[in-house]
């Protein structure tokens, strides 16, 4: 009767731990099916960020690409205008660089004079008006580089204000390079007798009388 009891007992247990292991399996199964979509997911997001990252530097890459060209569109349209006005020894040049993830520029005058080189800004730069040129031809460079493109005259109050007679010549016909290769017409305000001289058609603006009276003249051809 002892052993009976004992068999009995035995093959409860067996039947329990059975029940148990057939449990713990589903339950081990649960846990790995649910590992492998963990893993699955986290690979898509893998895959994903891997993507981002590309597209990212992708985009890092045609915005460098970009502002590389605007650098070489601006360095080439301000260099030309030095070298008209004050000779071949004059170059522009763009540097850029980073500040707090924003891309920042600054603006060089690069002249040779015997033998040496001399990097500084353009308003640290020698005289002659040089400033003002810099100033013009980076105003008329922003107005042709922008997309979509600005139509119309381009409009100067006192143009080269500050360069000396020795290159008024030389600045007008920069303006005139100007004019023929953007197609655009020049509507200036100045003093400057040069300048009005060479217009297609100058208008002079006196006060008589305590009224402005604006004349008509016809001058060289700009």
């Amino acid at each position: 009767m002892g052993a009976d009891a004992s068999l009995h007992q035995l093959e409860e247990a067996l039947r329990a731990a059975r029940t148990e292991l057939v449990s713990r399996k589903a339950e081990r199964d649960l846990h790995l099916e649910s590992l492998r979509e963990t893993e699955e997911r986290w690979n898509v997001c893998i895959r994903e960020r891997d993507l981002l990252d590309k597209v990212r530097v992708l985009f890092q890459l045609s915005a460098e690409h970009a502002r590389m060209q605007a650098k070489q569109q601006l360095e080439t349209l301000v260099t030309n205008a030095l070298k008209y006005v004050f000779g071949p020894s004059f170059r522009f040049e763009i540097e850029l660089s980073e500040h707090g993830g924003n891309p920042t520029a600054d603006f060089y005058v690069v002249s040779e004079w015997e033998g040496q080189t001399f990097k500084n800004k353009p308003q640290d730069a020698r005289g002659g008006g040089i400033v003002d040129v810099v100033s013009l031809a980076l105003r008329i460079a922003l107005i042709e580089t922008v997309k979509p493109r600005l139509e119309g005259p381009i409009i100067l109050d006192e143009p080269g204000k500050h360069v000396s007679e020795d290159f008024i010549i030389p600045m007008i016909e920069f303006l005139k390079s100007v004019a023929e290769t953007f197609g655009r017409q020049i509507i200036l305000v100045t003093h400057n007798v040069h300048l009005t001289e060479s217009a297609d058609t100058a208008y002079y603006v006196k006060l008589s009388g305590g009224k402005s009276e604006v004349e008509k003249s016809k001058a060289a051809s700009l």
